[in-house]
């Protein structure tokens, strides 16, 4: 089976369709299928239910999508970092199913597993739990909750050979082998490609079984979120030396605003 194709937009060609369940992996804009994401746009396919952590950034990854008005609902665990997002849902234009990272990730590894529902406490008490089945186990109450089979699951890996062998790297792995597995078509971005057999059986992280269709970029923008940099080295000895300068400086000026203290008379007897 050919899994190779030349462009994003020729791999989701005769896949995506207005009213699907996609998932779509990524953390963020960690390990988001960019390439995927803008042919997506391009499509424009409409009305979709994405499951993903997050809806990215206003502008990037799946904030291209809400900008365009093509996601009609988002099952997410967070919704932060995104202006269009909150204004859309707080003006009844985008509807939201909130889902705990946890039981979100458990339901994309769960429907790729082939088990329909599962039981957590995750939720219970709670707003999630609303409408639900809850059972107790063990003197514990659980909520039922359904697992996620998407139409189409939009993924973002490091490498990947000709059969769909799959390695991801570092943190970008994240949502993306649950979503690529609970995808009933599932489509695959990479930066690196190497023929079948390059790959150490030790290095493959999802097995090609689950994926469909590959997509080579090998020059993503990796955009940063949010950048955070390290400062340099303290000095630990010049740093207790200044603090010592500036506590004795201290003490000194105190001590020039302060009155003198009149000293008593030997000779002189209290009244």
């Amino acid at each position: 089976m050919r899994k190779l194709f030349p462009s994003a937009q020729a791999a989701l060609q005769g896949v995506v369709q207005d009213g699907q369940l996609l998932a779509v992996g990524g953390f963020g804009l960690c390990g988001i299928p960019e390439a995927l994401i803008d042919a997506l746009r391009d499509s424009g396919v409409k009305d979709l239910t994405v499951v993903s952590n997050n809806a990215g950034v206003d502008g990037f990854g799946l904030g291209k999508l809400l900008e365009t008005r093509q996601i009609k609902k988002m099952i997410s665990s967070y919704v932060g970092e995104n202006k269009e997002f909150e204004r859309q849902y707080l003006a009844g234009e985008l509807e939201l199913e909130f889902t705990p990272q946890g039981t979100l990730a458990e339901k994309l590894r769960a429907g790729g597993a082939g088990i329909p529902a599962f039981f957590t406490k995750t939720g219970v008490g709670t707003i999630v739990a609303e409408g639900k089945e809850l059972r107790e186990f063990d003197g514990e109450t659980y909520v039922m909750e359904r697992s996620l089979v998407p139409d189409v699951a939009l993924v973002k890996a490091h490498r990947a050979d000709k059969s769909g062998n799959l390695q991801f790297r570092l943190t970008a792995r994240n949502f993306n082998p649950a979503a690529a597995m609970a995808g009933k078509i599932c489509i695959v971005e990479v930066e690196e490609i190497v023929e079948t057999g390059d790959m150490v059986p030790d290095e493959v992280h999802l097995p090609g079984i689950y994926v469909h269709r590959i997509v080579h970029n090998p020059n993503p923008e990796k955009r940063i979120e949010k950048r955070t940099v390290t400062e340099a080295p303290v000095d630990v000895v010049a740093a207790k030396i200044e603090a010592q300068v500036v506590i004795a400086q201290a003490a000194s000026s105190v001590s020039e605003i302060l009155p003198t203290p009149i000293k008593a008379n030997k000779g002189q007897q209290g009244a």
